[in-house]
């Protein structure tokens, strides 16, 4: 079998050069809850709002710069051809910058904010060092990329910063209100804007699909309001509210401005939030706080194949761990990379020309889940021993709630043979799951399972389970008990509390050397084509 990859540069030129090359590792760490926030301070509105403070001196434009005419990603495209073709492109990191803040101080633009509740935000951030440096270390994989899609449209780099009050750039970050990603998309808003969301694949948590998505959407509500902070507004609590504000104030001769319209709390504490970030972001040392270095370059690279595959595959074939293949492709819902006639998918610039050379060369199956039509009298409990899962993942491969059961002719993702006890546990540690903050939950270990897997498992790290869990044996068993704190999260979101949620991310089984051999049971079975 032979393949044939074209790369193609994504080189966003300045006037020296800002070239590509790779980042760094991922801890998807930090639960996707949001409930301990600073406190909501907001003053009752007065009958005369004072005016809008004074415009701020415009700091000096950034340096300029020009992009490519194409919109694309870098990409490699693994769909056939001779793989001894691949243009091997080493890319020279040279810029006028030290590194992304630098660059992401230069882009800020807004008028800057000086509230009680800008203080209260930065007191809250400050407080919390260890909270700050986990969400800088998932952030360290996308904001290179966002960016430069922020600078690409001409529009404050203030907007590249949000993600953070939004869900901490944590990709998985679930709402009670339905909100995912780290954009914090809704389902109708996320439709609206161009993220399929299948039983396949949710597009709110392509770190791609939605940052151009809500790219749009704050240049719409600019468009609209012609007004930055009432646009960021409309982001949080919707362009009809902001519009009502607006009119209310407009029929009572009151001024129009960000700072003068009734808002809800959260709202009104929302774009002060930004400001702290962005505070601390220009000057952390002020907080005493230390922003870890990120090239000023970019992390991923976008491959594209029509090969279907399990998730867990296609991390072996990128040789990376599977929480980090994740954590760039985490809008896939089930164990298999399916859906769609082109697959695409997010790999790290040093690992992309490998997996497209390692899958050029592969000719073993690269799905090893089918498609399993329920009987008469059939019950989940029997047909995940039959195919020796246990109950919660097969219920969480498929979408399955706690109390729901399946009608007969349901389609079912199975696996086409028996995992082994290592795969099962590799199953149970591709489910993020997230904690409400102030509260403590216990994980009996599994076969397989390891003390750092654990704590990816639960966005937390191994440092913390030793903590929360003093006098343990770092050689954890099976059966042993371990206690689980909540992480403190974000202020920002869009709803107003967060609720514990295991997130459908991927799962998959380990390959045999040998062609899959399909599990003899009642009931039919359906060829992998159908996936």
């Amino acid at each position: 079998m032979t393949m044939s990859f074209f790369l193609k540069a994504y080189l966003p030129l300045t006037q020296t050069s800002r070239i590509a090359a790779a980042l760094v590792t991922l801890a998807l760490a930090a639960c996707a809850s949001f409930p301990a926030s600073p406190p909501q301070t907001v003053p009752a509105p007065a009958r005369a709002p004072a005016p809008a403070p004074e415009p701020a001196p415009v700091p000096a434009p950034p340096p300029v710069v020009t992009f490519p005419a194409e919109d694309e990603l870098p990409a490699m495209h693994a769909t056939g051809g001779d793989p001894d073709s691949v243009t091997n492109v080493t890319l020279q990191l040279r810029s006028e910058y030290g590194d992304l803040w630098e660059r992401i101080r230069s882009g800020f633009t807004l008028t800057d904010l000086d509230t009680p509740q800008v203080k209260q935000a930065e007191e809250w951030y400050a407080s919390r060092p260890d909270y700050m440096a986990r969400m800088i270390e998932r952030s360290r994989r996308y904001l290179y990329y966002i960016v430069t899609e922020v600078e690409k449209r001409g529009m404050p780099l203030e907007a590249a910063l949000l993600p953070m009050i939004e869900s901490a750039y944590n990709p998985m970050a679930y709402s009670s209100g339905r909100a995912s990603g780290i954009w914090q998309f809704i389902p109708s808003t996320g439709k609206s804007y161009g993220m399929k969301q299948t039983w396949w694949m949710h597009e709110r948590r392509d770190v791609v699909a939605a940052t151009g998505g809500a790219l749009d959407y704050l240049q719409k509500l600019h468009a609209e309001f012609d007004d930055w902070y009432l646009a960021l507004a409309a982001y949080n609590w919707g362009e009809g509210s902001v519009r009502r504000a607006i009119a209310a104030n407009q029929k009572r001769g009151l001024p129009t401005d960000y700072l003068s319209l009734s808002m809800p709390a959260e709202t009104r504490n929302y774009v002060p939030k930004l400001q702290a970030v962005k505070n601390i972001v220009r000057d952390p040392e002020a907080y005493n706080l230390e922003l870890a270095h990120i090239p000023e370059a970019p992390y991923f690279t976008v491959v594209r194949t029509t090969r279907k595959m399990d998730v867990k595959i296609a991390a072996e074939l990128a040789e990376m761990p599977l929480d980090e293949f994740l954590s760039l492709n985490p809008q896939h819902n089930r164990p298999v990379i399916a859906g769609a006639d082109e697959t695409t998918i997010l790999l790290p610039y040093d690992k992309a020309e490998l997996f497209a050379s390692k899958l050029a060369l592969s000719h073993q199956p690269m799905v090893t889940w089918q498609a399993y039509r329920t009987k008469p009298n059939e019950t989940l409990p029997q047909l995940a021993a039959r195919f020796g899962l246990s109950l919660e993942t097969l219920r969480t491969v498929n979408g399955i709630g706690v109390r729901a059961n399946v009608p007969v002719g349901h389609a079912l993702l199975v696996p086409t043979q028996a995992p082994s006890d290592a795969t099962m546990a590799s199953l149970q540690n591709a489910v993020f799951t997230t904690v409400p903050s102030g509260r403590m939950l216990y994980h009996r270990v599994r076969n397989g399972e390891t003390l750092s897997s654990i704590a990816s498992r639960y966005a937390v790290t191994a440092q913390d389970l030793k903590q929360w869990n003093s006098g343990m044996n770092p050689k954890i068993v099976a059966g042993q008990r371990l206690r689980i704190v909540s992480d403190v999260a974000s202020p920002g979101t869009r709803s107003k509390q967060r609720k514990t949620t295991s997130v459908r991310a991927a799962h998959a089984v380990s390959r045999k050397a040998s062609s899959p051999k399909p599990v003899a049971i009642k009931g039919q079975l359906l060829p992998v084509k159908h996936l």
